[in-house]
């Protein structure tokens, strides 16, 4: 059974200027340098046509990061590959870890006005290990949380610097 992955980001940005951010290679370069931890890296970041973008990605969590069920499992760094993809205010993502039966996917919903935005989070996390799955689903939560948090704290700080 998966576990849910929620959260909202909060910008005091606009909608436009956050969405602007989301199609912008700059943006996710310094994203990933910033908060992707280490040997993580910008695969790719694709225009496709309108205001559609799809961006690959590689994010690691350290090691050392991580609770002792997730490295008796997975002994290492985790390594995320990565994928999101804009239509408008909208998008989805898709992530896996290397050498793991862990896959997490859900949507992004932006909004907001021309003085604040928000992204929503909806997704799921599903590691497929007898008996310890839930409890590894729990501790990746933890982490992907920090993470989006980082993420938004990241994103307001770069449209500040605009």
């Amino acid at each position: 059974m998966a576990t849910p992955l929620a959260y909202t980001a909060a910008y005091s940005h606009s909608v436009s200027a956050v969405r602007a951010a989301f199609s912008d290679e700059q943006y996710w370069k310094d994203r990933i340098a910033e908060v992707g931890g280490p040997h993580a890296r910008l695969e790719s970041v694709t225009a496709q046509g309108g205001d559609t973008v799809h961006i690959r990605m590689v994010e690691v969590i350290a090691a050392e990061l991580l609770p002792p069920a997730i490295t008796a499992v997975r002994p290492g760094d985790l390594v995320i590959p990565r994928v999101e993809t804009w239509n408008g205010l909208s998008g989805t993502f898709d992530a896996t870890v290397e050498g793991a039966p862990a896959k997490m996917s859900g949507t992004i919903v932006l909004s907001g006005d021309d003085k604040a935005a928000t992204t929503v989070v909806d997704g799921s996390i599903e590691v497929k290990v007898p008996l310890f799955g839930g409890k590894i689903e729990a501790a990746i939560r933890e982490r992907l949380v920090e993470l989006l948090r980082a993420e938004e704290e990241f994103t307001n700080t770069w449209l500040s610097g605009r």
